[in-house]
Formats: C-alpha cells, sequence, structure tokens
C-alpha cells in the first residue's frame, strides 16, 4: 500500500509541490485545507504519516487516525500535541531538534533592533504617508551594543542567540531549569541568575523556553514590573509564557519600553487583540523559523524518520518524543 503522509498545516500549492519533490519513492502527500479539529480528523483518517508545524494535534484528532504510524513536527515544541493520547494508542511522535536555531536566533536579533530603532513602526508610518522624524517617535532609541541581555531558557536557540549578542559587546544573563556548568557558561560567556534577578538586571529580556507548568504565564504583571522601565521584551519561545493581556496593561502604562512577539496564546492572533493596537511593540505571524536555507534539509529529515518506522528501524535518539 502507497504510504500516505498528510500535513496538517494549511500550506500553498507551490509549497505542497516543493514538498512532492522531496518525497521518499513511492510516497504521496496530501496537506490540510481548513481550520479545526474536525478537518484534521477528516485527513488524518487514513494517513500512515502526519507532519505538524503549528497546528495542535489533541487526542480525539488522534483518535480519528485509523493507520497512523508517526507523527512528525515540523520544529521542536511539542505542547500543543496531546503527547499521553500519542502514546497510548502507540502512535511514535518525533520533532526535528535543532533544526530552527540559527533562523529563530537570527530572528531574535531582528526583533531586538526593530524594537530599540522602532523599524516597523517607521516602515508603517511612511506606507501611510506619514514621515516619522526621530523626535517624533514614541520613544527613544537605542543601540544593542552594550546593553544587558536576560535569556530565559538556554537550549540550541537560546545559545545561538548569545553568541550573536557577544559582538555586540554585550552582558549576558540566562536563566534554565538546569544551570550549565563553569565550562559551559565560560565558553558561551554568560552568567547564571535567578529569574527575578535576570528581569531587574536585563535591558533585553529573551524568551526561549519551551512552555511548560512551571513557564505557563511566567511573564505576568507581577514578572513586568520587576523590569526596568527603559527595557523591551522579546517572545520567540510560546504565547503562552506570557500572559498577553498583562503585557498590553504594561505596554500601555510605559512600565517596560517595548516588546515583540512572534508568537501568541491563541495562533492565528484575532484581529481585535489589544496588541495590534499598541506602538510600541512589533508583532510577527509565528515566522521566526521559516527560512529557505532549512526548508529542504528538514523535510528530508522528516522523510528520512518516516522511511525508518516503515521500516521497523528505531528513530534517532534526538528526534524520539515517544
Amino acid at each position: 500500500m502507497t504510504p500516505t503522509v498528510v500535513l496538517l498545516d494549511l500550506t500553498s500549492p507551490e509549497r505542497a509541490e516543493h514538498l512532492r519533490r522531496l518525497l521518499p519513492p513511492d510516497f504521496v502527500l496530501t496537506h490540510g485545507t481548513a481550520r479545526g479539529d474536525d478537518h484534521l480528523k477528516e485527513i488524518i483518517r487514513d494517513a500512515d504519516f502526519a507532519i505538524s508545524g503549528q497546528v495542535g494535534v489533541s487526542a480525539d484528532v488522534f483518535k480519528a487516525a485509523r493507520r497512523l504510524k508517526l507523527l512528525h513536527k515540523w520544529g521542536v515544541g511539542v505542547d500543543n500535541i496531546d503527547i499521553q493520547a500519542a502514546k497510548a494508542l502507540g502512535i511514535k511522535v518525533a520533532r526535528t531538534t535543532g533544526s530552527n536555531a540559527v533562523p529563530v536566533a537570527e530572528f531574535t536579533i531582528g526583533l531586538i533592533l526593530a524594537t530599540l530603532r522602532f523599524l516597523a513602526l517607521g516602515h508603517e508610518r511612511l506606507r501611510q504617508g506619514r514621515w516619522m522624524a526621530f523626535n517624533q517617535m514614541p520613544g527613544e532609541a537605542f543601540c544593542i551594543s552594550g546593553k544587558t541581555v536576560g535569556l530565559i531558557g538556554l537550549g540550541a536557540i537560546g545559545q545561538g542567540v548569545a553568541s550573536r549578542l557577544r559582538g555586540f559587546g554585550c552582558t549576558l544573563f540566562y536563566n534554565k531549569r538546569t544551570r550549565l556548568s563553569p565550562a559551559e557558561e565560560a565558553e558561551l560567556g554568560v552568567t547564571y541568575a535567578a529569574t527575578d534577578d535576570l528581569l531587574a538586571q536585563s535591558d533585553i529580556v529573551c524568551l526561549h523556553c519551551p512552555l511548560t507548568p512551571a513557564t505557563t504565564n511566567l511573564i505576568d504583571t507581577r514578572a513586568l514590573s520587576l523590569m526596568k522601565r527603559s527595557s523591551v521584551l522579546i517572545n520567540v519561545a510560546r504565547g503562552g509564557v506570557v500572559v498577553e493581556a498583562d503585557l498590553a496593561q504594561a505596554l500601555r502604562d510605559r512600565t517596560i519600553r517595548g516588546a515583540a512577539m512572534d508568537v501568541y496564546s491563541i495562533e492565528p492572533l484575532p484581529a481585535n487583540s489589544e496588541l495590534l493596537s499598541l506602538d510600541n511593540i512589533v508583532v510577527t505571524p509565528h515566522l521566526a523559523a521559516a527560512t529557505a536555507d532549512t526548508f529542504e534539509p528538514t523535510v528530508r529529515r522528516m522523510f528520512d524518520n518516516m522511511v525508518r518506522v516503515r521500516r521497523g528501524e528505531p528513530l534517532p535518539e534526538r528526534d524520539l518524543v515517544v
């Protein structure tokens, strides 16, 4: 029987064809054309393999799958995938650990620059026919160079950001569940700090942590009140790490100077989100990991894992979730 791969996310015809050109021999690919669990249940029903980019996969969706052998996350975060349901049903779950580290690290630097220098606001005002002189910006503009940066989460992405920020002469603090060894800290040029201390000392706070019970709603009114009034918050982790209503209020009150968000509690971000009404935030639609440079290597890696499962071979330890 011909193995069927379903991409659960919506995609363009051009991107779907690009994926098909990379398929292993005899495999076929379909993809989502609508949002919501009802549609996901329909398209996953007869699939042998499934790919999830940004789409969450619930227990009900897993239960609708009659032949599914492997769900492959296109990326790293599996917080929106019901891992226990997959395990109970005997469905393997894998991810592409480290595949998006470089693009997300570079995107983080871009968001920092855009936030500190009002790049997005200046662009939008000029498109509207409004010339925003430097003394008409909603606040002062700052350089990255020499700033103190706090990194919450220091996996592959956080380490990539740290290595790039060293070139700007930044002082780097970090916090993560398991502290690095002194040798590792020295190699990366980072210093460990408790979360509250990191928030209080940093000019720029970057979120690179997974969404877990410990990090859910981590950045709330209390956390934001600890930050400098001149500081900015960058979130390329998961939307649920930040309480968006609290962030919006802090931005309105100028409790902090600015923020940039690439991820949200609800995606797509609703058109009526209060974040969209503020002039001191940069918002992007979950774009950080998307680059042509990493597309083919990541897709080939997922397809190779599917071939392994089809042959009854074990998955690489770095990719296997359950």
